[in-house]
């Protein structure tokens, strides 16, 4: 477990295998459920993430990125289209559509690249690729259909007939962890990483590629390989913070293992962080893989490189257990950015703090490439600008999530790294967190009187976000209670299937 060491320049020319192209590639590195604060470049100083430390000190780290709505997806819907929740049409956990009028790799297909996937997509039919040129998909908690088999799991069954892929007997959002109970060298983890090195050891097209290399991990089962959950058996990992607000989710919601509220105690959620922790290593190993085949192509100078999650993890704080909750572990997301030499000039290493979303990702790439905007206007901003200097960024980023879990659970809110407030659309309760002075959101400033001036603010901030929506989301010039589920605004493409 090293650090990769750089290969010549010169020497990686030689062995490109493609002829020069004005275009970058693009390397897309994604992980589900990865919570923003479980990188070392963030401050971790328990979590050893050190291939993702170092794309984020040879190019740039956006400290206040988010996933708007935090599961699965509704963020791939984002990813997919550069659009927000409500021009994509998905508000919460539904489908993401079979279509949309903007995809992302259709846009760079038509710049002149090869497009290509490999892991998690989750989508609907699950071999719709949307344009993707190639597809090799691992959707492990998504194998029910009688009519689909992940290459993954065709893989596993070629290479280790009479095991069980499940045998390590977690489930898919349980908050149990062990170590994974097979050789890891069949770990879903390891394939992904596999898959994409050969891949990238046998790219001999004259076009640059778009690879997107999506990780199934650290999203639960928390099931690193032995030696990784050995390495945070005595670590000093951090507690689980709960608010005083939070005690109100201290009662276990169910008696299985897939809950999402509960205090398990201090135990439970430290052997649950064990296995987070492991499983986030183990990602950004074999994202270390995956960049020394990059580099050993000769690529590395080549290619934009993009870290981002889908949302983040709870893994017990405020008493909460997975994601979508506008609170900073489910909705807070890395995102990291490492460019070609000669793209940009300077500014390696930058931390910015302007507010970015998943959104921004499709801009990014199809400035990179020099593609034309399409026709569609997008609701993202090239990142590429934020490292050029820009200073025209937006102010503060939306978020919100439909009923999920709970009737209780559906909100609305806005950020700007610095403020976030926190609108319940059940029962208008209402959430106001310094997060400068309170990372961990402990303390809910919304009843402080001092802090009034500043919530009536951020309110009617958010009453010019969700105005255009309508009564149902604003009446009478107020925010609106929306006791009822709305999952699918009325930008969904209506042969999306909706759930």
């Amino acid at each position: 477990m090293h650090r990769r060491a750089f290969l010549s320049l010169a020497a990686g020319a030689a062995l490109s295998g493609r002829a020069a192209s004005s275009k970058p590639n693009i390397l897309l590195l994604m992980a589900d459920q990865f919570r923003s604060d479980a990188l070392g470049c963030d401050g971790n100083a328990q979590i050893y993430t050190p291939h993702l430390d170092q794309l984020a000190s040879e190019g740039a780290r956006f400290r206040c990125a988010y996933s708007c709505t935090p599961t699965c997806t509704p963020a791939r819907a984002a990813l997919l289209t550069g659009l927000s929740p409500w021009r994509h049409g998905l508000l919460g956990y539904g489908k993401v559509a079979e279509r949309y009028p903007v995809e992302m790799p259709r846009l760079l297909k038509s710049a002149g690249y090869f497009t290509a996937v490999i892991g998690k997509c989750h989508y609907t039919p699950q071999r719709n690729t949307h344009g993707f040129d190639e597809a090799l998909l691992d959707e492990s908690g998504r194998e029910e259909s009688i009519d689909f088999r992940s290459d993954y799991r065709s893989w596993f069954y070629s290479v280790a007939p009479q095991a069980n892929p499940d045998q390590t007997a977690i489930g898919w959002n349980d908050y149990r962890a062990a170590p994974y109970a097979l050789p890891e060298e069949l770990h879903p983890t390891y394939w992904t990483a596999a898959t994409a090195v050969k891949f990238l050891q046998d790219y001999q097209r004259p076009q640059p590629f778009f690879l997107k290399v999506s990780f199934e991990r650290p999203h639960s089962p928390y099931d690193p390989p032995q030696r990784w959950w050995k390495h945070y058996e005595d670590a000093a990992l951090p507690k689980a913070q709960v608010g005083a607000w939070a005690e109100r989710y201290a009662p276990r919601s169910g008696p299985d293992y897939e809950i999402w509220h509960g205090d398990l105690g201090e135990a439970q959620v430290r052997s649950s962080r064990q296995g987070y922790y492991g499983s986030v290593s183990h990602v950004d190993e074999q994202i270390g893989r995956v960049l020394e085949a990059l580099e050993k192509r000769g690529w590395l100078e080549e290619t934009l490189i993009v870290f981002v999650a889908d949302h983040g993890d709870m893994t017990g704080d405020q008493n909460l257990w997975r994601k979508s909750y506008a609170y900073e572990p489910s909705a807070h997301i890395p995102m990291l950015l490492r460019w070609p030499s000669g793209l940009l000039s300077g500014g390696l290493g930058a931390v910015h703090a302007e507010p970015v979303e998943i959104r921004d990702l499709l801009p990014t790439f199809l400035d990179a490439a020099g593609a034309p905007a399409p026709s569609m206007p997008l609701d993202g901003r090239s990142l590429l600008d934020l490292a050029r200097g820009v200073k025209d960024w937006r102010s503060f980023i939306d978020l919100e999530h439909d009923v999920c879990y709970s009737p209780a659970n559906h909100w609305n809110a806005l950020t700007d790294g610095r403020m976030k407030y926190i609108f319940h659309a059940r029962d208008g309760e209402e959430q106001l967190f310094d997060l400068t002075n309170d990372r961990h959101e402990l303390k809910n400033l919304a009843g402080d009187t001092d802090y009034s001036g500043l919530l009536s603010q951020w309110r009617e901030r958010l009453v010019g976000q969700l105005a255009v929506r309508g009564e149902r989301f604003v009446k009478s010039g107020k925010l609106a209670l929306r006791p009822e589920s709305y999952l699918y605004s009325p930008n969904y493409p209506k042969s999306g299937g909706r759930s």
